[in-house]
């Protein structure tokens, strides 16, 4: 369907007319780049202040994930007005507001329109230097593929749906989700990574077959080597995994070889993300200046590498294993 919509020629359209682009970068002038990206979605946990949370940062990492700055971000929320009280609303907003403050940035102002469930995100105005840009289209053979933050947060939060989630599982999950990709951001501009894109609703296979795509290239996920969430692989052996997965998988399968992978593992790298970490593409020579750079809320994780093009897909080794 997506294949349908117009397309732009512009030449100051540097980033943004293709469907991995994290977010889209447009040149106003010789000395100034524009990076512009908008995400919302529906509650993914109960509180509203911490829902506002999680959505501001979410919306924060596509600009990240370009290794750009967010400058300014106007609030884009659905809300019930007529059955739920507006409190709610406030502190979903205040959650949000908290987050972008953290980030730096400016929320400008909004909309809001009445909708039978909240809905909530930012549309978010950044900077970049584009001779620094980390796109989806830079990967190169022999680059590792360093991971910043566990997955399993699409499984954690169906558990907590179904009213099986542990608590410290969720505070785990919570923890991350509020957490910005800014410092995975610095570290990897300090290192001078190849290529870059923020883990989100496609999952790890599905990003990382984008990246594959864009850049002309194949890669080896070592699955044992992938940060779980903590109860991740617990709850999807038993069935708790959300209804994307599937579609994940079903996008991903003729750019993927998983061989004798067992259903867990592939449920699990399909996870849809909500608010997860960067996958950078990173020689090999600069893993240190990257963990170098590294803070205490980033990991930097390498789960694989890229290989030559060939027939561009994601080979995945071994299985998954408990490692959070």
């Amino acid at each position: 369907m997506l294949r349908q919509l117009p397309s732009f020629d512009d030449p100051d359209l540097l980033v943004g007319d293709h469907q991995a682009d994290d977010a889209a970068v447009y040149r106003i002038a010789d000395d100034l780049t524009l990076v512009q990206t908008v995400d919302f979605f529906t509650p993914i946990v109960d509180d509203p202040y911490t829902f506002g949370q999680i959505a501001a940062a979410n919306s924060l990492s596509d600009i990240y994930a370009l290794g750009g700055t967010p400058r300014i971000a106007l609030n884009v929320a659905g809300f019930p007005v007529k059955t739920q009280p507006l409190d709610l609303l406030a502190e979903i907003l205040r959650g949000g507001a908290d987050k972008a403050r953290e980030a730096g940035v400016t929320i400008v102002g909004g909309h809001t329109v009445d909708d039978d469930e909240p809905k909530y995100g930012l549309a978010v105005t950044g900077t970049v230097d584009p001779d620094r840009m980390t796109t989806v289209r830079g990967a190169h053979p022999g680059d590792l593929l360093v991971l910043t933050k566990p997955i399993g947060t699409g499984t954690v939060g169906t558990a907590l749906k179904a009213g099986r989630a542990r608590d410290r599982d969720v505070a785990q999950a919570v923890r991350w989700m509020t957490t910005l990709n800014r410092d995975a951001a610095v570290a990897m501009a300090t290192a001078g990574a190849n290529a870059a894109t923020d883990i989100s609703g496609f999952g790890l296979l599905g990003h990382l077959t984008d990246m594959c795509a864009a850049s002309g290239v194949s890669a080896l996920i070592d699955a044992q080597s992938v940060p779980l969430l903590p109860g991740a692989l617990d709850y999807a052996r038993n069935g708790l995994v959300p209804g994307g997965t599937w579609t994940n998988l079903e996008y991903v399968e003729t750019g993927s070889r998983l061989g004798d992978v067992d259903e867990v593992t592939r449920l699990l790298l399909a996870d849809p993300q909500t608010s997860g970490g960067l996958l950078i593409s990173v020689p090999p020579e600069r893993l240190r200046t990257l963990r170098g750079a590294a803070t205490p809320a980033m990991l930097s994780v390498v789960i694989g590498r890229i290989e030559a093009g060939g027939d561009r897909t994601v080979r995945v080794a071994a299985a998954l294993t408990e490692t959070a």
